[in-house]
């Protein structure tokens, strides 16, 4: 697999080797082995997959300690627009983000580690997406802040008028009024 760094320490971009000929494609899309050597050592404990159309837009989410996660996405069908936000107070990188478009033609995948708050949007008619958890769902921790805080300056790659929403995620504080942040010096992992 090829690792591309990104601007934000730590937010990984993820290439697997591709196999392909006129039968198709094969790919190993995780080895824990590789992963802990090349990434960071990370325990995964949980799967999820969600399936959506165009303009849905699930995000910005993140789970506050101890049930705070790192994640490891990628879309099967489809493609994304996939975004991790750094909250961590102090982080010299703190309110910045990195952007990728995820796909099932690029098969790459994109590592959020904890103190980063994460969303994606559909680009395509319907995008199935999975990700690894290196925690358990827990509903009392979680956190969001709003999608479309102009002090973040996403480019969501879809008109505002097209996104789609949670009635949850139409109610989420900018960053600069989240009542709840990681701290830059918090051991997360």
């Amino acid at each position: 697999m090829n690792v591309i760094k990104t601007a934000i320490d730590g937010v990984m971009i993820i290439e697997p080797k591709v196999f392909g000929d006129h039968r198709g494609y094969f790919f190993e899309s995780f080895s824990e082995r590789d992963f802990n050597s090349q990434v960071r050592e990370v325990k995964f404990v949980q799967d999820n997959e969600s399936k959506s159309r165009y303009g849905v837009l699930r995000g910005l989410h993140f789970q506050k300690p101890p049930y705070s996660q790192s994640k490891l996405v990628r879309v099967v069908k489809g493609a994304v627009l996939d975004v991790a936000v750094d909250i961590r107070k102090g982080s010299p990188t703190f309110g910045q983000h990195v952007a990728v478009e995820l796909s099932e033609d690029n098969h790459r995948q994109f590592f959020v580690p904890r103190g980063f708050a994460h969303g994606f949007v559909v680009l395509t008619d319907e995008v199935i997406f999975q990700y690894k958890c290196d925690n358990f769902y827990a509903p009392e921790s979680e956190g969001a802040i709003a999608w479309d805080d102009p002090d973040l300056g996403i480019d969501w790659k879809v008109p505002a008028d097209k996104i789609v929403l949670s009635e949850k995620d139409t109610r989420h504080p900018r960053l600069k009024d989240a009542e709840w942040l990681f701290e830059y010096n918090d051991n997360l992992y």
